[in-house]
């Protein structure tokens, strides 16, 4: 990003945005972070569909941040982020078309979910996994989750799984179309369903943390090629049927294989 604004500077030409950024608004007031107005097209609203007040509407400061969140997600699960680099918020913030204070709160986020790390008078480095660390990540995930899908699988009714059958074919499509993006979501989604079937908040907390953290660089690496995202999105269906006829073996084995995949 900092040779981007370099290039800049040299050329006198802007430096292209990445992903959403290339989409976002490129006159949200950069001093007005209490209230910013988007046009109706950068919130993905068609002028001429339901009728309302005509021109812009009133976002406040939260809702750009959270904006500025997901782009930034998606950003990094496609790639576009790249693991290593280090970005910082006024760059990010100038590609967006608003200041750094809701890029940085963002990213102040990303941090905590540790995807990315923060690098003093600098910015945010985008955090890069070893394999060691992933297989850790992969492991804990396994200590948590077969434990409780295998005691699912013996107390739910064959009806509640095929409930979930609608996030496994999500996941599945997201695959088909190598959208990473989307299955990194759809992904988590599947995941969260199943684990709060246990009626347990502190559970899916951890689950989910640990699940986004194993993600960032899973997704984005050039190593999960297409084919190996559909059969990683294949294995959700594959769970689901054998929750369905409580088969515990193939239950454990799959949920082992699926995390043990995740070791990239």
């Amino acid at each position: 990003m900092e040779q981007g604004a370099a290039r800049e500077r040299a050329t006198g030409k802007p430096y292209p945005p990445f992903g959403d950024a290339a989409r976002a608004p490129r006159d949200l007031p950069r001093a007005r972070e209490e209230a910013v107005r988007v046009p109706e097209q950068a919130r993905g609203e068609h002028p001429s569909g339901e009728p309302g007040v005509p021109g812009s509407r009133i976002v406040q400061r939260h809702s750009v941040r959270d904006q500025i969140l997901q782009a930034l997600r998606t950003a990094l699960v496609s790639g576009e982020l790249v693991p290593g680099e280090v970005y910082s918020g006024p760059a990010l913030g100038e590609r967006f078309g608003v200041s750094a204070t809701p890029v940085r709160e963002a990213m102040q986020r990303l941090a905590v979910e540790g995807a990315v790390e923060v690098v003093p008078n600098r910015g945010f480095r985008v955090t890069e996994r070893t394999p060691r660390e992933l297989a850790e990540l992969a492991e804990v995930r396994a200590l948590i989750e077969v434990p409780v899908m295998l005691r699912l699988a013996r107390t739910v009714p064959a009806v509640r799984w095929a409930g979930l059958r609608p996030l496994a074919e999500a996941t599945g499509a997201a695959a088909a179309r190598g959208d990473r993006a989307h299955y990194a979501e759809t992904d988590r989604a599947f995941h969260r369903a199943v684990l709060a079937l246990a009626g347990n908040a502190q559970l899916l907390a951890v689950a989910d943390d640990l699940h986004r953290r194993s993600q960032w660089p899973l997704i984005s690496a050039p190593v999960l090629r297409h084919g190996e995202l559909v059969a990683d999105a294949a294995e959700h269906t594959a769970l689901l049927d054998a929750l369905i006829a409580q088969d515990l073996p193939v239950v454990e084995s799959l949920v082992r294989e699926h995390f043990a995949g995740s070791e990239y």
